[in-house]
């Protein structure tokens, strides 16, 4: 069994930083694929980022490229979430999901990862 479990996240006014982590343990973790979603009030979930098993490759939502960075330390079975520049629309229940995956693609929906962290909340205060 995988567990997923996020750290990060609070209350912050706009344009400050954050960094959201996710641990895996109970797997490999060089073999998961990792992503990144939110879901704001009243709105779908939405893909933010997703990182390959490797670290090689990476992808991001138009909507926080250029502000928002993920990496991972497989040393460590985490992956990272640096969020800069936020903005009150970035307000959102933020999870990390990973996928046991035996190739170096992104996965860049939902429906796709296999297990889910519980979610952590991110405030942006205009």
């Amino acid at each position: 069994q995988v567990h997923v479990v996020q750290s990060g996240g609070g209350l912050v006014q706009a344009g400050a930083s954050l960094r959201l982590s996710c641990a895996a343990s109970g797997g490999t973790f060089s073999s998961y694929a990792m992503g990144w979603f939110r879901q704001a009030p009243g709105k779908e979930r939405e893909f933010v980022a997703a990182i390959s098993r490797s670290g090689g490759d990476t992808a991001y939502a138009d909507s926080v490229k250029g502000r928002f960075t993920i990496s991972r330390d497989n040393a460590k079975n985490t992956v990272y979430l640096q969020l800069d520049s936020l903005k009150p629309e970035d307000t959102a229940v933020y999870y990390c999901a990973a996928r046991n995956t035996g190739n170096y693609r992104l996965y860049m929906t939902g429906a796709e990862y296999d297990y889910w962290g519980q979610g952590t909340q991110v405030t942006v205060s205009s």
